[in-house]
């Protein structure tokens, strides 16, 4: 229901300027990629795994970039594969990686073909990447058709002890006790890693490592799960950092529902080079698009950067323009889960009432997005009571204004790896019993028309309105080093990972930026 009452004008305003700030960045993206980019390539083409070497375990992906250089990775890594299998026409992935790695591949002597050629003599390769992903999402169709709908606002929790075995068990308990989402919270520092890690990781620090087979145990038991309680649970992990593209590639192979990308939370939380933060989310954000999983954006960063109550027209800023970004990438509004927070600032009068005017606004703006809910960490104290009541208000909140799904708070909040089975349950138990006792509250209320939240939106909305437009004259890149969108600036040449960024020859070649393009996405 719309029950703000918003100036349709400014909001259409903002999404005109959000889209002048993101074609330009559009444009250099068409013109350069980036090391993880050709990483992923090499995974859909089915090159993965390890490579012992002096007895330690490298991932395969990241040894052929190396050794490829970036002279030969200027023109694509599939192109590379492509010369190599036709010079050598009984080589398999494993052969032509351990030959590489070797060194026993002369790139100077490959002979140069046609991009027609390249595409037949790998057809296998790239048609066994794209039945795989749809494969996946097929299944999960499947399932939605099979166990139904559930009720808004999903219950949403965290794992990630950093044994995954352990977060496996705690996910199984968490969903017998009601959660409709099991989030895998990653390791601490992994967005940094220019890497994904091999194998079962039963070590971590703050979260569990995201690797293939530690997705893979987890996807199998929340699977089996779904069929044995009769209704779809869903699983979320992070891509967040130098390995975007890497991750939502393992994330499609292997059933995901829920990622997080976004490449504003990147570059402002993480240090990420703001090019290649833009560069590898728009592949990723393609893969996404085909494999009909919902990206999550991560703009509740921004309140761990910023005030908790006077900052929120820059949350909708990133908002808008990843909302673009996301767009641009062929992924349809049903798969864009824009983020916000419910930091409660106890110390501010009407704290709860400017944190109604804040939820509904994003709620009624983005109204065609699966809305993702973060729960208060900020001002939360070392009291279990006082934290109850500040995840209570958060829980209310969302109900009240129609959020779509609720990552629920517990005591361990800011560090999952401490949340305890007792803290998870306690959690669902609160939310449940609020959800289910105000399940008809939204269609009961009614803003005064110049009350306090309606006034708050409408200033919110103003003063995003006008982000934008200093955004959009300064442009992207411009506007970060000025640290418009966060007092943190950002240089474009700065950061962590700026090495991976190169410019495409005009030879370069991709096969998967045709087949997971927006038409191909859509099912």
């Amino acid at each position: 229901m719309v029950k703000l009452n918003l100036d349709r004008e400014v909001t259409d305003r903002c999404r005109e300027y959000a889209d002048s700030i993101v074609h330009p960045v559009l444009v250099y993206i068409n013109r350069h990629s980036t090391v993880s980019i050709e990483r992923a390539v090499l995974r859909l083409l089915g090159f993965s795994g390890g490579y012992e070497r002096n007895g330690a375990v490298f991932p395969v992906p990241n040894l052929i970039v190396d050794k490829v250089g970036r002279k030969a990775l200027k023109d694509g890594i599939a192109g590379v594969v492509a010369q190599i299998k036709k010079r050598y026409p009984r080589w398999n992935q494993q052969k032509i990686a351990e030959k590489i790695i070797k060194g026993e591949v002369d790139l100077e002597r490959l002979e140069d073909i046609p991009h027609e050629k390249m595409r037949e003599i790998i057809k296998p390769w790239i048609d066994s990447a794209i039945r795989q992903i749809d494969r996946m999402r097929h299944k999960k169709e499947e399932k939605r058709y099979k166990f139904g709908n559930r009720h808004p606002p999903l219950k949403s929790v965290e794992v990630g002890s950093g044994h995954v075995y352990e977060d496996v068990d705690y996910a199984e308990m968490a969903v017998r006790q009601g959660a409709d989402i099991i989030t895998v919270n990653r390791s601490t520092a992994q967005s940094l890693l220019d890497y994904v890690p091999e194998g079962v990781t039963t070590e971590g620090f703050g979260g569990t490592f995201a690797t293939q087979e530690n997705l893979r145990l987890m996807s199998e038991r929340i699977n089996r799960l779904s069929y044995e309680l009769g209704r779809y649970v869903s699983l979320g992990h992070c891509s967040l950092g130098l390995c975007m593209p890497e991750l939502a590639v393992i994330g499609a192979a292997e059933g995901l529902d829920y990622l997080v990308n976004d490449p504003l939370s990147s570059i402002l939380f993480r240090d990420i080079n703001p090019k290649r933060a833009v560069i590898d989310q728009h592949f990723s954000r393609m893969v996404i698009a085909r494999a009909g999983m919902i990206l999550h954006t991560g703009e509740e960063n921004i309140f761990k950067m910023t005030g908790t109550h006077l900052n929120h027209h820059q949350v909708m800023a990133s908002q808008f323009i990843n909302e673009c970004l996301a767009r641009r990438a062929g992924v349809r509004d049903d798969q864009i889960g824009l983020s916000h927070a419910c930091e409660i600032d106890p110390q501010i009068e009407d704290s709860i009432v400017l944190e109604m005017a804040r939820a509904e606004l994003t709620r009624e703006v983005f109204f065609r997005n699966p809305i993702k809910y973060m729960p208060p960490t900020r001002c939360k104290q070392d009291d279990a009571a006082y934290a109850d009541t500040l995840d209570a208000m958060f829980n209310l909140t969302g109900i009240m204004t129609g959020q779509n799904i609720q990552c629920l708070g517990d005591n361990a909040q800011v560090f999952s790896s401490l949340a305890t089975v007792h803290d998870r349950h306690h959690a669902l138990k609160n939310a449940a019993y609020i959800f289910d006792g105000c399940r008809s509250v939204l269609d009961e209320l009614i803003f005064s028309s110049n009350g306090k939240v309606m006034r708050q939106a409408r200033q919110i909305l103003d003063n995003s309105h006008k982000l934008l437009k200093r955004i959009s004259e300064k442009s992207f890149f411009g506007a970060l080093e000025e640290g418009l969108i966060v007092d943190r600036p950002r240089s474009r040449d700065g950061g962590r990972g700026y090495q991976g960024v190169f410019e495409k020859s005009r030879q370069y070649y991709n096969p998967f930026l045709e087949l997971t393009a927006p038409t191909h996405a859509r099912r």
